[in-house]
């Protein structure tokens, strides 16, 4: 099955599953598409050419801006509001990860995760210094549920839908790109740049391009939020939220977008689930552990993820589907 015919089969049975799931699993549902588009994109840019890129959520931060400013700019159809946003979304971050991308062509190893995990600290700064609206961020118009489905669904429904369509138009890319020849090129590159550029290959642009590939999705990933949220805040895209993509793309397995899919539920859902086991304890133990739980639970599960299955759930997931017994095929009949 062809790559865009199996994304939409994914989309429509993603969409199907709405209709199963209360008001608050659907907006988990959306935040979790929009995690899966940045940690798609990560993991491609990690997994394919090495570079570590420790503040991608500065670049969904960049989308959810460019979103929230455009589509309450235009003065139209919700549609055309929408387009326009995701539109200035993947111009801004893409625009900002051929920055970075520029940057890397001439750093590596942990002076670009340095650059990048800077840029995360210092946004709050950036927020109040140009006019993003510091620390109370900017706001997101609101999508209403269209009126000929305003009586089959909820509104946290309609936003699951949309961030499940925008976060496959994200990823659905990235998929191609990893199988095609600018994949081959990015291999190419991660395991020997000077056999690369024997071959033809010009390991810059490719680490320019990759950054490039890998901050766009990140961007629709900021939309998705700032639909899901209606708002775009500095403190939304902080340290930890850059971070916890990073874990979503090593608990997943680099280099693997069905990996990043997992990754990004476990993000979404485990610090919820986190929570409920914490309302659930005493009150004075539950205050001492409320936030670091959380904290501790990813870093203990990420350290033994390391050390038993280094290639993340999706090499696990691979190892037991080559470990299972084939069957064998019944022996001709003779005659004898």
């Amino acid at each position: 099955m062809k790559t865009p015919l199996r994304a939409l089969l994914l989309t429509a049975l993603a969409i199907a599953a709405t209709f199963g799931l209360d008001p608050f699993r659907n907006y988990q549902l959306a935040t979790t598409a929009a995690c899966f588009a940045a940690v798609a994109g990560l993991t491609v840019l990690v997994g394919l050419t090495g570079q570590l890129s420790l503040g991608h959520a500065v670049l969904m931060a960049a989308g959810g801006y460019g979103f929230a400013f455009t589509a309450s700019a235009v003065d139209g159809p919700w549609p055309l509001a929408l387009l326009a946003g995701l539109a200035a979304a993947v111009i801004v971050s893409g625009l900002l990860g051929l920055l970075l991308g520029m940057a890397a062509a001439r750093l590596r190893g942990p002076y670009l995760a340095g650059l990048t995990l800077a840029l995360v600290i210092a946004l709050p700064s950036a927020a109040n210094a140009l006019p993003l609206g510091g620390d109370q961020g900017a706001r997101a118009p609101f999508f209403a549920v269209p009126e000929a489905l305003s009586a089959l669904i909820a509104v946290e429904q309609w936003h699951a839908w949309l961030a499940i369509a925008i976060s496959a138009l994200a990823v659905t890319p990235l998929v191609m790109l990893r199988s095609g020849r600018a994949g081959l090129r990015m291999r190419a590159v991660l395991d020997d740049e000077t056999a690369a550029k024997l071959s033809g290959v010009d390991p810059g642009l490719v680490k320019a391009g990759a950054f490039v590939a890998s901050a766009v999705p990140a961007g629709l990933g900021g939309a998705i939020l700032a639909v899901a949220t209606q708002q775009v805040t500095p403190g939304g895209y902080g340290l930890a939220f850059s971070l916890l993509l990073v874990v979503a793309a090593v608990v997943g397995g680099l280099g693997s977008i069905g990996g990043a899919l997992i990754g990004s539920v476990l993000v979404v859902v485990l610090p919820w689930v986190v929570d409920q086991l914490v309302g659930a304890l005493p009150a004075d133990l539950g205050q001492r552990l409320n936030g670091n739980l959380a904290v501790l639970l990813f870093g203990a599960g990420l350290i033994a993820m390391t050390l038993a299955w280094p290639g993340g759930v999706a090499r696990l997931l691979d190892r037991l589907r080559a470990a299972r017994p084939k069957r064998r095929a019944p022996a001709a009949d003779t005659g004898r």
